[in-house]
């Protein structure tokens, strides 16, 4: 079997491959990544992971390699990680009572071939008090996530409803990403073969 390398130190998209029993490891992307504004969100996210699959894939040619990347988008404004914590208050802010997007690209690539798609998920927000804000920036969860918030976490009770794929969300449309892996000759492994 081919080995699998995810270009990723998130802590959440290497939770649902281990959760999928797929055997991985982990080399992560070092590149700047190079933001094009005219492409729409679902190109961009989809260059995104491209850049980052690509970077390490370079470097190991033998491997099947897995770059993804998320971003949140709210009336055409593409949201990343916040820069610090009045970035994340704006954000938040901005985010309150609406229903926005979460686009996650992904790329696959081997020697043999390569898989680029993105998953769009909408998701609405509760309206929230200037406290609640505060509250929830306290927790410090919100600086390293795209849009300020973690739906896999207390950023949970931010979240009104959601239409589409919730593991797009968090980081990794897995569902999806198992099925392609398996044309890749990446398939599940038992849990005995991980430990």
């Amino acid at each position: 079997m081919k080995r699998l390398i995810l270009a990723s130190s998130s802590p959440r998209r290497k939770e649902l491959l281990s959760m999928n029993s797929i055997k991985y490891e982990v080399i992560p992307s070092t590149i700047q990544e190079v933001m094009d504004p005219t492409l729409s969100s679902e190109e961009l996210v989809c260059s995104l992971a491209r850049q980052k699959a690509e970077d390490v894939w370079k470097r190991h040619k033998d491997a099947v390699v897995l770059g993804a990347d998320t971003v949140v988008v709210i009336d055409e404004t593409v949201m990343g990680k916040p820069e610090d914590r009045s970035d994340a208050v704006r954000t938040l802010q901005s985010l309150s009572g609406k229903t926005h997007t979460v686009y996650t690209g992904v790329c696959i690539l081997s020697e043999e071939k390569e898989c680029v798609f993105s998953v769009a998920t909408e998701v609405t927000f509760w309206e929230l008090s200037a406290a609640e804000i505060e509250n929830y920036i306290e927790t410090g969860e919100p600086f390293d996530k795209a849009g300020s918030y973690g739906i896999q976490g207390r950023g949970s009770r931010l979240v009104k409803r959601i239409e589409g794929d919730y593991y797009s969300v968090v980081g990794l449309p897995v569902s999806r990403v198992v099925r392609e892996l398996d044309s890749f000759g990446i398939s599940t492994v038992s849990q005995e073969d991980i430990l």
